[in-house]
């Protein structure tokens, strides 16, 4: 049986989750009181709804369904959040993801209800500040305090030779546990496969690790 989410809230964050478990093979629901928004999202999920996401008879409409979570995509009204953070798990959702833009709005919707909060602006801005900083990683995806996925160009000097010829585990405190290549992802990399020019590796290390990684890649 296909998963099924709901998302409050249609703005770049919330069209950009419910369009992505869309194409995931979730069914999906969105809700949003803009005309315009729900107009055009209609034909790119399962279902679509007008209605203001605080109101707590809409919310209700959701009861019926077997939504394995919701994500409540609002941060501009707190108050709105915290409504839907408090129904959806009053009616049982078992996962509840809300946005928050500050910490302080994430301590109160954790507080009412929030199994997760994220962070969309403050985690954006975090690993742009870090692509820029690092720039031979092409993107920076935090997975803990402690430890991130980067993705990274073939190193010239690397290309012709083979992870276990670079020994990157055991010299560099790197694991690469995929690659990019003509748009194609493979995670099954042969340790013994010549790196090939124009590939992409997905790594993952410590922060600590990957922030010198430039000057003990060599």
């Amino acid at each position: 049986m296909e998963k099924q989410y709901a998302v409050l809230g249609l703005g770049s964050f919330g069209e950009s989750v419910a369009l992505t478990l869309e194409k995931m093979g979730c069914d999906v629901l969105v809700m949003d009181d803009s005309y315009e928004k729900i107009q055009e999202i209609s034909d790119k999920v399962s279902y679509a709804m007008r209605a203001d996401v605080a109101d707590p008879e809409a919310l209700q409409a959701l009861g019926g369904r077997n939504l394995d979570g919701v994500v409540v995509a609002i941060s501009e009204n707190l108050e709105a959040g915290i409504m839907a953070t408090m129904i959806c798990k009053e009616l049982g959702v078992p996962l509840v993801v809300a946005k928050a833009k500050d910490e302080l709005q994430g301590t109160i919707l954790k507080k009412v209800g929030a199994d997760r909060i994220v962070y969309p602006e403050i985690e954006m801005g975090s690993r742009v500040a870090k692509s820029l900083i690092s720039r031979e990683f092409m993107d920076w995806i935090e997975l803990s305090n402690d430890y991130s996925m980067v993705e990274i160009a073939v190193p010239d000097k690397w290309v012709g030779r083979s992870l276990v010829d670079l020994g990157v585990r055991e010299r560099l405190g790197i694991n690469v546990v995929g690659i990019i290549l003509n748009g194609k992802i493979d995670v099954t990399l042969d340790p013994q496969r010549l790196l090939p020019e124009g590939g992409i590796l997905i790594v993952i290390g410590s922060n600590e690790v990957l922030e010198k990684f430039d000057s003990v890649r060599k």
